[in-house]
């Protein structure tokens, strides 16, 4: 399975591992977005930076959309509605943008692109 993985917040006051493990996941900037395989490694890597991502698995659909830019990163706009009523720090299921999205992956990446 795939997932994917979305930088919401910006580089201001971030811990050298949590810039390390972004760095590793290629997220450098705001709005970028990697495809990924769903492993443990990977895992504990969205663990360490839960509060900066937002992830979760895409459809091949989805994933097809993306592979059209033809990037290893992919650069995306800021999602049309925005991220949630309550914005970029508060947990997804809090109704915040952050940490594991589920299904509801694949309509935040369509509205970002």
């Amino acid at each position: 399975m795939k997932l994917a993985v979305v930088r919401v917040r910006g580089d201001v006051r971030l811990g050298h591992k949590v810039r390390a493990t972004l760095e590793m996941l290629n997220l450098r900037k705001k709005n970028h977005c990697v495809v990924v395989e769903d492993t443990p490694i990977i895992r504990g890597m969205l663990q360490a930076v839960i509060s900066y991502v937002t992830f979760g698995p895409v459809s091949d659909e989805t994933v097809a959309a993306l592979k059209k830019k033809g990037e290893k990163v992919f650069r995306l706009n800021p999602p049309r509605k925005g991220y949630g009523r309550k914005g970029v720090k508060i947990a997804f299921k809090s109704g915040g943008a952050l940490g594991n999205r589920g299904e509801k992956m694949n309509d935040l990446v369509m509205r970002m692109m």
